[in-house]
Parts: structure tokens; C-alpha cells; sequence
């Protein structure tokens, strides 16, 4: 189970050589003829923006999406260099308003369509009783090695930080940190064995492949900075009014239904 646990994480990880050389585009066949919205999307949506994907296209619509999935800072230097997507959905609503201050956005058009949430994940096997301890277990020495997203550009390995300094454990964690080039990177050395634990969103522990191999406990939500998620259609966009579409769609019941199936809480 665990390693094709690691083969199918890993398959849906590979790197598409992007400008910061860490965004992944699983690609999506479209036609020449069929319109496409390109979706910069956070690595917390990994599986849910494929969910949202499918959803829209089982309307057939004649408008393909195709997603690429990364970390929200990484993203938005490639947008500011001149990456060609149409839509980015960032896990910390700045990154998009800060696209509207330089003008690559309309301003005020950032939209919330989140709250991500953070969790404690370790595989089934692990003598960490992160049910119990939560967050705090990680200051065990049998945690040798933990992973979490660079905060220097991913939203959740910032709230990871955040959170294991409300805890009290950071200093004894510190020097044991993995970093992955996004949250699920991060999640993928806890699932290969290269990390005995993980600070990871949500959304990634309840998706396949991980839920079938791990445990995991929830951060209490009040311990780090909001994970507001923000969308906003570039200026750039080819194709704005299909661009808008599918945002509002997102946005819209059908799209709510399944982002709380990801564990994403509908932002205020």
C-alpha cells in the first residue's frame, strides 16, 4: 500500500520546468478549437482543482481548463515575469492583491473562495500519537526529520511556522525541518519515507493517496494566520469572459460542494 501510496503522489509531483522551476501541469488534451482558461493553481488544490476540473467539464461548456499546480509566492514572480495564465488561485489572498497593485489585475477584483486548513500528517505506522498531542508531538525526537513548505513563498509552510511557535515547539523543531518546494512536496518526503512527519493542508490529507496511508490532526485554526484563499482573472487573460466563468463556478454551489469535500472552509 505504501508504495503505491509514494508512486501515485509522486506521479501527480513531476516538475514542468516552469520559471521557478517547481510548478507541475498534469495537461488536459485540449483541442485547438476549444477555448482553455490556464489556471495557476496552489499545491493545496492539487486534487480538489483536478475534482473542480472534472465537474466543469462533465458540462461540456467548449471551454477546457488546464491546471498548473505550484507555491503562490513562485507564482506570482513567474505572473510578474510574463507566465501566460489566465487565473491564479493562490493559497493566501495577498498574492492576488498584489497582482492588482501593479497593475496586473483589476483592483478590488481578488476574490476569497477558502479558508485552508493545516494538519499534523504522519503515516499509519509512526509511534507519534499526533491524535493526542497534536502539533505538539512533533517535538518528539523520534520526529528526526519534518516536513513543511518553504515559508519564504508557500502560505502553509508560513502557517506551519506560525503554528508550531503558538505551540511552543518551534526552537526544538527547528533544526529537523525538510522543505518542500510547496505543501505537496512537503507531504510527499513525509509519504516516501524522507520525513517522519508533516505540517501539511488539509485538503492534501484527505485526498487520495494519502488518506488511505496516514493519520493526521487538525491545527487548531486560531494558532496561525488566516489561510484566506483568493482568486483573480489576470489582465493578461486570452479568453476573460471564460476566464471569469469558471472562477464564478468555482465560486458557485456546485464548486462549494466540492471544496468542503477537501476540508476548505467557505471564507466569510
Amino acid at each position: 500500500m505504501k508504495v503505491r501510496a509514494i508512486a501515485a503522489l509522486g506521479a501527480v509531483l513531476l516538475v514542468a520546468g516552469c520559471a521557478a522551476g517547481e510548478s507541475e501541469n498534469p495537461g488536459t488534451g485540449a483541442t485547438p478549437d476549444v477555448a482553455t482558461v490556464r489556471v495557476a493553481a496552489a499545491a493545496d488544490l492539487r486534487f480538489a482543482m483536478d475534482a473542480l476540473v472534472a465537474e466543469w467539464a462533465a458540462d461540456d461548456l467548449g471551454i477546457a481548463v488546464e491546471s498548473t499546480y505550484g507555491s503562490s509566492g513562485n507564482f506570482f514572480a513567474q505572473i510578474s515575469e510574463g507566465a501566460p495564465f489566465d487565473v491564479l488561485f493562490s493559497a493566501d489572498a495577498e498574492y492576488p492583491r498584489a497582482l492588482e497593485k501593479v497593475g496586473l489585475a483589476a483592483s478590488g477584483s481578488t476574490r476569497l473562495y477558502a479558508i485552508g486548513q493545516i494538519v499534523v500528517w504522519v503515516p499509519l505506522g509512526s509511534p507519534l500519537d499526533v491524535e493526542t498531542q497534536g502539533i505538539e508531538a512533533l517535538a518528539d525526537p523520534s520526529a528526526r526529520a519534518v516536513a513543511i513548505a518553504n515559508p519564504e513563498h508557500a502560505p502553509y509552510g508560513r502557517a506551519a511556522v506560525a503554528a508550531m511557535r503558538t505551540a511552543g515547539v518551534y526552537e526544538a523543531v527547528q533544526p529537523r525541518l525538510v522543505l518542500g518546494e510547496n505543501v505537496s512536496q512537503a507531504a510527499q518526503f513525509v509519504a516516501s519515507g524522507n520525513a517522519d512527519a508533516g505540517v501539511i493542508a488539509l485538503s492534501l490529507a484527505l485526498a487520495p493517496p494519502l488518506v488511505e496511508e496516514g493519520r493526521y490532526a487538525i491545527v487548531p485554526i486560531d494558532s496561525y494566520p488566516r489561510l484566506a484563499q483568493g482568486a483573480v482573472v489576470l489582465d493578461a487573460a486570452v479568453d476573460p469572459d471564460a476566464a471569469h466563468a469558471f472562477v464564478d463556478f468555482v465560486l458557485g454551489s456546485r464548486g462549494r460542494a466540492v471544496l468542503d469535500s477537501y476540508g476548505f472552509m467557505p471564507p466569510p
